[in-house]
């Protein structure tokens, strides 16, 4: 269960969660505050999407053995507000078919930062992208013409804006930084967009490179975005955002979909924001690329034994 939950994507790779057996039947899922993106992140929303997208998968996990997951999210937030969820697997019976095929994505998922090769979604699997977002309480829209061009401008301008900093280059340099088990590896990086034509994230500014050294590549040249709503945007909602991320990107994978995320503009939201920034659908929590690319390898993933606390840790 935990290898299972452990291969959720997540913010450059940082793997930012811990699991503890509370008892026989009961999983705990913690934030490991140390792997906190505090140049990108300070407020923590990524970190809590991507733990959100490990709680999807450990939900699943726990389905395939023929049991339900129970799940109540931040239980003690005033005391402990690094544990996100408590998750007890009770009798039920054996999971549908639906279920066994997104638990069977879940080692087959990538991020794709390599070109895609144009052709469209059809609009069944559209469709079946949008459902799978709000089985799980959040919305998935599709944006087209100007609104997609307005959005990748935006992404653009982010990118731009962080790449100018040098202590969100040196916090790439730390996750970019060869003969990790986490972070993001020089193979899954990709080629740099030619010509700009997509802002794909440059992590190639952690290794002290600029990008005119990098191989380069004709990206599609009409990208089929999609960005993810939720209602609100507190801790509860980031790993409700993360369950419905990983659900879409199951969804997509189980249909020969490739994807990778854009999340810079999110990046630059002030320490300071209220709820009266949302727009109709709730606040945007990840844009999402999708198309058709090549295989990917996988990225590296640090072992159960270091994300698993000993069960005698637990219980003290």
């Amino acid at each position: 269960m935990v290898n299972a939950a452990a291969a959720a994507p997540s913010v450059h790779n940082t793997q930012p969660w811990r699991f503890r057996c509370a008892d026989e039947a009961t999983m705990e899922l913690w934030a490991d505050l140390g792997r906190l993106l505090r140049v990108t992140d300070p407020l923590g929303r990524g970190l809590g999407v991507s733990c959100g997208a490990a709680l999807c998968n450990l939900r699943l996990a726990v389905r395939m053995t023929g049991h339900d997951a129970q799940v109540v999210t931040l239980p003690d937030p005033a005391h402990r507000p690094d544990l996100l969820a408590r998750v007890r697997a009770v009798p039920a019976g054996p999971p549908g078919q639906d279920e066994r095929l997104l638990y069977e994505m879940i080692p087959h998922r990538r991020t794709n930062r390599f070109p895609f090769d144009g052709r469209r979604l059809p609009t069944a699997v559209l469709v079946e992208l949008v459902h799978a977002a709000h089985a799980e309480g959040a919305t998935l829209v599709l944006l087209k013409g100007r609104t997609a061009r307005r959005v990748l401008g935006m992404i653009g301008a982010a990118e731009a804006t962080l790449a100018a900093e040098e202590s969100y280059r040196a916090e790439l340099a730390r996750w970019t930084a060869p003969g990790r088990r986490d972070g993001v590896p020089r193979h899954a990086v990709g080629p740099r967009p030619r010509d700009g034509a997509l802002p794909m994230r440059d992590f190639r500014l952690g290794e002290g490179r600029h990008a005119e050294g990098a191989p380069s590549a004709a990206f599609e040249a009409d990208p089929q975005l999609a960005a993810l709503f939720t209602r609100g945007d507190g801790p509860l909602d980031w790993l409700r955002a993360g369950q419905a991320l990983q659900r879409v990107l199951l969804t997509a994978t189980a249909r020969g979909v490739a994807a990778s995320l854009f999340s810079q503009p999110l990046d630059l939201r002030p320490a300071q924001h209220s709820g009266d920034r949302a727009g109709p659908l709730g606040h945007v929590q990840m844009l999402i690329r999708l198309g058709y690319g090549p295989p990917v390898p996988r990225v590296p993933r640090r072992p159960a034994f270091e994300v698993l606390d000993p069960v005698e840790a637990a219980r003290r």
